[in-house]
């Protein structure tokens, strides 16, 4: 099937993307309409017969079957041998679901039901520090402890009325320093993620902030919760039972924040709108599990970065959001993509003969397009994108301004498909040059177009509209693991690189020599060494 769609893809290599649109029904054709959004790839060069072959793939891969075995939570983890039932957390209305013969629903409720308790009593003052109510909250984690959560905060901040929230997660000082330096030690909540309490970024910042928190207050313990399953550790740090909330190893951490790990954005924006953030990412199950696969929008959204990345061979793919506060969707997605299927080997461990993940990148627009746009417009490397835009903004009296954005949005995407030619390129700069210098100066400006975007349109960036798109895009990493035969839900890769940290961590402070690193790690050491570390 992929030599076919590479067949494919060659006959169509030099189609302009525009003459498709010679069909009048070619945008409501090739879009798909679901839960109040519209996801539209008609600016790409897939067509009907495409389609159809993209399609075969996930008959091929017998995908509704691995979707079935995932909701119903069958370990489809293989090589941890471990469920995957992150959206067993946001299952607020379904049917049990079983791991190992229990139901796992009620802990999760029951779960749910402590974290909002505990996000109320933060919220309204009865929760309090040793200075008085809950001022600042900081969450400290890494990875999908941070990124999650750090990007629907910022996501949904008209929806903050309770403390404010602040993100840490690098182990450099710098990180910790800053946020610290901003808050009230009395009057600060810290919360812990991390599922062993052993990571060794956030455990270090955890210790930092403590340390802090011990300057001001006399009971450091009392302004920490933990999000946790290792009891005994978080005990050992102070932190009462009462303020641990543990998660299941069949919720991976790039896949967490819809549990404990949202904790901080429940007490941020409440738990109703964190309610409703779950109802969005439920209801996006329920397409996925119902929709046929040509209108299913995970589906169709998988096999258009199938055929840009696996078939016509785009190495990378950017990520737009025309919506500020997605400023941290691109990299949020970036763990999720890249981690997930940044793989070489298959299920069975055999070595892959196709690429794998695509590398994703991106920045909001407008700002983007003073920056890198240059090179997706005129480079010579096509970079397929992905543009988000709401209908409408939360900002009163500023309607006219959203409307610039939408106009630059559609604008951008439409540029790159139809590029200018030489003609129009001439035409451009007719009166200003002559001769050898007017053909030099029009080539400048010659956009090669016939470039690809698909645009995903929502009505408004509220917290059911954001949980519907993060479930699109983890489904969406799903069925592009399903096809490509890969486990999407392990991550050994981050392995090799914290066991030589932790091995190089003496030879920094100078109680080992550094003789048996190779020679440029040795000359690093002694150079930073040297000049203070």
């Amino acid at each position: 099937m992929w030599n076919d769609l590479k067949t494919k893809a060659a006959a169509v290599a030099d189609r302009r993307i525009e003459t498709l649109f010679d069909d009048p029904d070619r945008a409501r054709g090739f879009s798909v309409s679901a839960l109040g959004m519209l996801f539209d790839y008609a600016k790409t060069n897939i067509d009907a017969d495409t389609r159809a072959a993209l399609v075969a793939l996930l008959e091929e891969t017998d995908l509704a079957a691995r979707r079935d075995a995932m909701f119903s939570g069958a370990a489809i983890n293989e090589t941890e041998g471990r469920a995957v039932l992150h959206t067993a957390l946001r299952n607020l209305d379904g049917d049990a679901v079983t791991v190992d013969g229990q139901d796992v629903m009620p802990g999760v409720r029951d779960t749910l039901a402590r974290m909002e308790d505990f996000a109320r009593a933060v919220r309204c003052g009865d929760f309090q520090g040793q200075g008085g109510a809950i001022t600042d909250v900081i969450n400290i984690g890494i990875g999908g402890s941070d990124l999650g959560p750090a990007m629907a905060a910022k996501a949904l901040a008209p929806y903050h009325d309770g403390p404010r929230c602040h993100f840490v997660s690098n182990v450099d000082p710098a990180d910790i320093a800053d946020t610290l330096a901003a808050c009230d030690p009395a009057t600060t909540l810290v919360i812990v993620a991390s599922k062993t309490f052993t990571t060794i970024e956030t455990m270090t910042n955890a210790r930092t902030a403590k340390a802090w928190m011990g300057q001001a207050v006399s009971d450091t313990g009392a302004q920490f919760a933990a999000l946790s399953t290792a009891a005994d550790k978080t005990a050992a740090f102070g932190i009462a039972p009462s303020r641990v909330f543990g998660f299941e190893d069949w919720v991976g951490g790039r896949y967490s924040m819809w549990g404990p790990i949202g904790l901080s954005l429940m007490i941020a924006i409440g738990p109703e709108a964190f309610r409703a953030f779950l109802r969005g990412g439920q209801a996006m199950d329920t397409h996925f599990r119902a929709a046929p696969w040509a209108q299913n929008m995970p589906a169709m959204l998988a096999l258009v970065g199938l055929w840009h990345n696996q078939v016509q061979g785009h190495a990378t793919r950017a990520v737009l959001p025309y919506d500020n506060r997605l400023a941290r969707l691109p990299a949020y997605l970036q763990q999720l993509e890249m981690e997930s299927n940044g793989k070489r080997v298959s299920m069975d461990g055999e070595e892959l003969s196709f690429h794998s993940g695509p590398v994703v990148w991106g920045e909001p627009g407008t700002n983007g397009q003073h920056a890198f746009y240059q090179l997706i417009h005129q480079g010579t490397r096509v970079v397929p994108c992905e543009f988000l835009i709401a209908a409408e903004g939360h900002e009163e009296g500023l309607e006219h301004q959203h409307r610039l954005l939408i106009a630059n949005c559609l604008a951008q995407s439409e540029a790159l498909m139809k590029g200018r030619d030489l003609d129009e390129a001439r035409e451009k700069v007719a009166g200003k040059f002559e001769g050898d210098e007017l053909e030099r100066q029009a080539k400048h400006r010659v956009f090669p177009g016939n470039r690809p975007s698909t645009t995903l349109a929502y009505p408004r960036l509220d917290p059911e509209t954001l949980g519907k798109i993060i479930a699109l895009y983890e489904h969406r990493v799903f069925v592009e693991g399903c096809v490509l035969g890969i486990n999407s839900y392990d991550q050994w890769g981050v392995e090799l690189g914290k066991e030589l940290a932790t091995a190089l961590q003496p030879v920094v402070d100078g109680e080992q020599s550094a003789d048996d690193k190779d020679g440029s790690t040795a000359q690093l050491v002694g150079y930073l060494r040297a000049n203070g570390a």
